[in-house]
């Protein structure tokens, strides 16, 4: 998202910047379960029971051109081991934009029609023969990746490191649709209580939750936390910090109109804007003070702060562009974790390597997500531990998907999370 869809530089929700000039195409395209209106897990070009013959799919495709189009596409039919979804709620996600904008995720290229979509909740409406633990009518929320299950990666409980993994509207079908085909397995039950706007944001604070899991215990009560990037995110990893009861908390981000949001988001959060004009190591050293640093150290000479056990233990880099991870690494107490979980470009220079190894600053990664919708669910259920509903600042229905991406792009418009809703009465 920024200042427009065309202009030269476009920031998404993760904070990744896009470059190219992005295409709506608004005239519907009808297909019939073309080569690429599938599944690679599933069966997305198959018809489904007659009851539902009378309901159009429309489906959101990106194609290869840098265009994005409603689809008129055909109604799967769920295999023995899936469950056919009515699609109730879609977040659009920085992922989605790159795949617009750019045709690409690192290797991930856009070499073939697809719908797009992964952040999902809906309710079933048919199951596989196979299928034993949901029913019609159960709502649920979807976790988009599907693995090998056979690899040493899945076997590990890694199953989200699978080298063949199949993951929604990245190169296969995607969730902003109508009806869709998943396997049952990684559809998870959500309680009543729970809106499917709820159950939608539970993957991107899946996200989060696969980070502050991988922190390995230096996000707990009191320990200082820094957050870089304001997008939905980092607004989510700035609220999960919280209640994991960090403190303090600083934010950051390169528009002040986010940080206003932040601080209305979490209060008492301090935040630190960005300026151009400043490089990484001295936006470091100003956000040190803001955590009670003394700003007595010299990076280049190795003099120490007096106050360096103020430094934030933590780091939560949302934005994977290159100035703020090395603002992330400088600004990090020594002996620190510096957990990168913004998406970047496939090379970056210029990281203080000495400095991360002479300090033992741990700097981590992470990939998607494993095991995480149960913990997300109990968090969000009741709102007593996470209540992430103003960040859905825009809906939409499905039949304006287009508009949806549009407005999600244009960062004047000032949306944090857009989401993409269908509230068709589906008859069985």
């Amino acid at each position: 998202m920024a200042p427009s869809a065309t202009d030269s530089q476009t920031d998404t929700p993760n904070g990744d910047t896009l470059t190219t000039q992005p295409k709506v195409k608004a005239t519907p395209v009808v297909i019939n379960g073309g080569s690429h209106d599938t599944q690679r897990a599933g069966s997305q070009d198959a018809s489904s029971s007659s009851k539902l013959d009378k309901y159009k799919n429309p489906s959101l495709y990106v194609t290869p051109q840098h265009t994005i189009e409603l689809r008129e596409t055909s109604i799967p039919k769920p295999s023995a081991s899936q469950v056919l979804i009515h699609v109730r709620a879609t977040g659009i996600c920085g992922s989605d934009l790159h795949l617009w904008h750019r045709g690409a995720i690192g290797p991930l290229i856009v070499d073939h029609a697809h719908s797009l979509g992964h952040e999902s909740a809906g309710v079933v409406l048919e199951t596989g023969s196979a299928v034993k633990h949901l029913k019609p009518g159960d709502r649920v929320a979807i976790e988009p990746q599907v693995p090998c299950h056979t690899c040493f990666l899945c076997t590990a409980g890694k199953y989200n490191l699978c080298e063949s993994v199949s993951f929604l509207g990245v190169g296969n079908e995607g969730s902003i649709r109508r009806f869709m085909t998943h396997e049952a397995q990684y559809c998870h039950k959500i309680p009543d209580t729970m809106t499917f706007a709820q159950g939608s944001l539970l993957e991107p604070l899946s996200v989060v939750l696969h980070a502050i899991r991988q922190c390995e215990g230096s996000v707990s009560i009191g320990k200082p936390a820094l957050i870089c990037g304001a997008g939905p995110i980092g607004l989510i990893a700035l609220a999960a910090a919280r209640a994991s009861g960090a403190w303090p908390l600083v934010i950051t981000d390169v528009e002040e109109s986010r940080l206003d949001f932040a601080r209305t988001f979490v209060l008492g959060v301090q935040t630190y804007q960005v300026l151009p004009t400043k490089t990484p190591l001295q936006c470091a050293e100003e956000i040190r003070l803001l955590f009670g640093c003394a700003g007595s150290r010299n990076v280049e000479t190795g003099i120490p702060d007096a106050n360096e056990y103020n430094a934030p233990t933590t780091v939560f880099e949302c934005t994977g562009i290159e100035p703020s991870v090395i603002t992330a690494a400088y600004a990090c107490r020594r002996a620190g974790v510096v957990m990168v979980v913004g998406v970047g470009r496939s090379i970056m220079n210029n990281l203080p390597f000495m400095h991360l190894s002479l300090a033992e600053i741990q700097l981590k990664f992470i990939n998607r997500y494993s095991d995480t919708w149960p913990a997300g669910i109990n968090a969000l259920a009741n709102g007593q531990v996470l209540n992430l509903d103003s960040l859905v600042t825009h809906t939409f229905p499905l039949e304006q998907a287009t508009e949806a991406m549009a407005l999600c792009a244009d960062r004047s418009k000032g949306s944090i999370k857009v989401q993409i809703v269908d509230d068709t009465e589906i008859d069985l």
